[in-house]
């Protein structure tokens, strides 16, 4: 009897996946990426020096926050690196929630949330929804701005956090683009704006 029922329930797993798989293409190649990227070893973020430009670049979250070590200094300068006035984040948010990228109210929302949570001092904010799809906006912040421009049709959304000094917590606010936005893949790239040498250069 029990051999009946282990059969039974493999036909039955077998008859829903090609159902599941006709009506969502895209669920099996994401569950496989999904897969891949936990198997594999996190590379930590790369450190670039070039022309006068200083590029730090990864694409895992964790490895990123591990960078950061908490970002105690507001993303802190690591040996090797040159000092500069300013910070310069560059955030890929991939497959996010969709609805949580169309209207101006909820981005608007979150991106004002990023700010607080990271210690900003915010000084205005301006977001535009446009139709059909997507929301264009910035967060002021004393120490910069913030800024997001978002595409729901591709569960897409490019976040800017640009600072400087050292008492903005980057950390906090990646934490909350995770929560508000929920992207199953993130990209990130930090440019140093401002290297001391090229600002001294006469």
């Amino acid at each position: 009897m029990e051999h009946h029922s282990i059969l039974f329930s493999v036909l039955a797993v077998a008859a829903f996946v090609p159902a599941l798989s006709a009506q969502k293409p895209r669920f099996w190649d994401r569950l496989a990426q999904r897969f891949v990227r936990k198997m594999a070893p996190a590379a930590p973020p790369s450190v670039r020096h070039d022309q006068g430009w200083t590029f730090i670049h990864c694409e895992d979250p964790e490895s990123f926050r591990e960078w950061l070590g908490k970002d105690q200094e507001g993303l802190p300068f690591k040996p090797g690196e040159e000092a500069s006035l300013g910070s310069h984040l560059l955030v890929e948010l991939f497959d996010c929630d969709s609805d949580s990228l169309k209207l101006e109210t909820g981005v608007g929302s979150a991106m004002r949330e990023a700010a607080d949570e990271s210690q900003a001092t915010v000084v205005a904010q301006s977001f535009h929804e446009f139709k059909p799809y997507g929301v264009s906006g910035a967060v002021i912040i004393q120490e910069s701005h913030y800024t997001i421009h978002t595409w729901p049709e591709h569960q897409y959304a490019a976040v800017d956090l640009f600072y400087c000094g050292g008492t903005v917590h980057v950390d906090r606010a990646i934490q909350v683009l995770q929560e508000r936005f929920k992207p199953q893949r993130m990209k990130f790239l930090v440019v140093r704006r401002g290297i001391q040498s090229e600002v001294e250069r006469s």
